[in-house]
């Protein structure tokens, strides 16, 4: 099969030229990436924040968080196609505009509607960007060394924006309100902007297909309709109607765009990647990985929060050990996937990974900092050794013409299993929550509102206990202390075993080497 060329416009753009220009250009793109990365860790520290100053239910915390990755993986495919076919500096420029843009709604949102609202805008923004980054970078650095060390530095990057994350919005929180978290982001885009211009080379696929706007549509609608299910069945019911028609409504979809994506002489998820198994799996495991991070994530800094009674600043310090050994880690794994094989490194990635979520969920109302430090550095280290394999995997099968959708899969796969995660952890956290707080509170007949307040989350719970005080006050912050730590060792055993299945899918079937056809001589 003969693979078409990706080629630069007839002008070379600033930056296209010699080796110190393409790792110039690889800092701009890396810096922008920062904001997508930085989000997700400082708005996590902030969930806390959000239950006390807009009154959020778990459930809402859940739409907060997955606004963004919903319409971040729904559109990242189609951006990854017209970056491929409009160019992919203009695209990744256009992204980081609507990025800075919705971040300032954000800001200033002033319900929680408006904030989930707003955070859908900000992953319309990531999803133009994630690919377009990746696909630039696979256009510059064509030797394939260069690549993986270039590829090493993006990932390191996404882990520094993890780690500097928490401390960020730590601090922010502690001198400004809830929307500072999101205006930091406002100085990056506009530097990104500004520096792209000048230094990011452009490229594009003369070939590209056109953009597959009903395969978006049907994605979108597919995932929205299962994480909706998967998020409101705490409170509608595991059982209810509603429930169960808009989940298997979603998964209907979801065949729908499979078939149709088949069927379409310009599909936005070409599925001849997926014949391909160090591209499957590659992209199974980062989702798997995702999965346990992004989930334990949500509900930490809860756990820290409110169950240890830290600050959002002192929360910020402690879930640094994740981020951090996960950047340090990052730039080590091309270098054991050469020496072990990708097979391997996966593979113990993934256990990594379930080992810490299996002791994070031993975690009890007695625990302490130290009992859990152990859980969250194994979560940083098995993330850390997973994402860059698993990346390196899926963009060496590609050909050169379709980086850009071919990126948007892994980024795809990222923003699906974090999303899944968040959505099925805390699903089963408010399921065990609720059940174990609604038979003591039955008695007692409160007002509807604040039954729902109480049940709806640890932070209602703590706030009523507050006002309460004495006697009764101290036995309903136990009670919910203690329902809420029960619901997250439900969640993350759960998350452990995902985890676990993924290491053997990853251990029985990801090929360890690119066949010899496929390999290039490093130099």
């Amino acid at each position: 099969m003969t693979y078409v060329q990706d080629i630069p416009q007839a002008a070379p753009a600033p930056g296209a030229g010699g080796g110190r220009s393409r790792w110039t250009a690889l800092v701009v793109l890396c810096v922008s990436l920062l904001i997508v990365t930085l989000d997700n860790t400082i708005l996590n520290v902030a969930l806390p924040t959000l239950v006390k100053e807009l009154g959020a239910t778990t459930t809402q915390l859940q739409w907060i968080v997955d606004a963004y990755a919903l319409a971040f993986a729904g559109l990242m495919l189609v951006a990854g196609s017209g970056a491929d076919r409009f160019g992919r500096r203009r695209v990744f420029t256009t992204g980081l505009a609507v990025f800075g843009a919705a971040s300032a709604w954000a800001a200033y949102s002033g319900s929680v509607g408006m904030l989930i609202a707003a955070r859908a805008g900000m992953g319309v923004g990531a999803a133009m960007m994630m690919p377009a980054t990746l696909s630039i970078i696979t256009d510059v650095f064509r030797d394939p060394a260069e690549r993986r060390r270039a590829i090493g530095v993006w990932a390191a990057t996404s882990g520094l924006g993890i780690a500097i994350g928490p401390v960020a919005g730590g601090l922010l929180l502690e001198h400004f309100w809830w929307g500072s978290v999101f205006w930091v982001n406002i100085p990056f885009a506009l530097a990104g902007l500004v520096c792209a211009r000048l230094l990011v080379p452009e490229s594009r696929n003369p070939a590209a297909l056109r953009p597959d706007p009903v395969g978006s549509v049907l994605s979108i609608a597919g995932l929205g309709l299962l994480l909706w299910s998967i998020i409101e069945a705490p409170v509608r019911g595991w059982s209810s109607a509603l429930v169960l028609g808009a989940g298997g409504a979603g998964l209907a979809v979801l065949v729908c765009f499979g078939l149709w994506e088949r069927a379409s002489s310009h599909p936005m998820l070409n599925l001849r990647f997926f014949a391909e198994r160090r591209f499957s799996f590659a992209t199974s495991s980062v989702a798997l990985a995702m999965f346990g991070l992004f989930g334990a994530l949500f509900v930490l800094t809860q756990y820290l929060q409110f169950s240890l009674g830290y600050s959002a600043l002192a929360t910020g310090v402690r879930i640094l050990p994740v981020a951090g050994l996960l950047a340090l880690v990052a730039p080590l794994s091309p270098v054991l996937v050469r020496a072990a094989g990708t097979k391997a490194v996966v593979g113990t990635g993934l256990l990594v990974v379930s080992g810490g979520l299996w002791q994070l969920s031993r975690a009890g109302v007695s625990s302490t900092y130290g009992d859990v430090l152990v859980g969250m550095l194994l979560l940083g280290l098995g993330a850390g050794l997973v994402v860059p394999a698993a990346l390196d995997s899926l963009m060496g099968t590609l050909p050169p013409g379709d980086t850009g959708v071919g990126s948007a899969s892994n980024g795809v796969s990222v923003q699906l299993g974090g999303a899944l995660g968040v959505a099925v952890i805390g699903s089963l956290l408010t399921t065990r929550y609720q059940d174990r707080m609604s038979p003591p509170l039955a008695p007692y007949h409160l007002p509807h509102g604040l039954s729902d307040s109480v049940l709806g989350s640890l932070g209602g719970a703590l706030e009523l206990a507050g006002r309460v005080g004495g006697t009764s006050g101290r036995l309903l912050a136990e009670l919910a202390r203690s329902a809420f730590v029960s619901g997250m060792g439900l969640g993350l055993t759960v998350g452990a075993a995902v985890a676990a299945c993924g290491a053997a899918l990853a251990f029985a079937a990801l090929p360890s080497r690119p066949p010899a056809e496929h390999r290039t001589p490093e130099h």
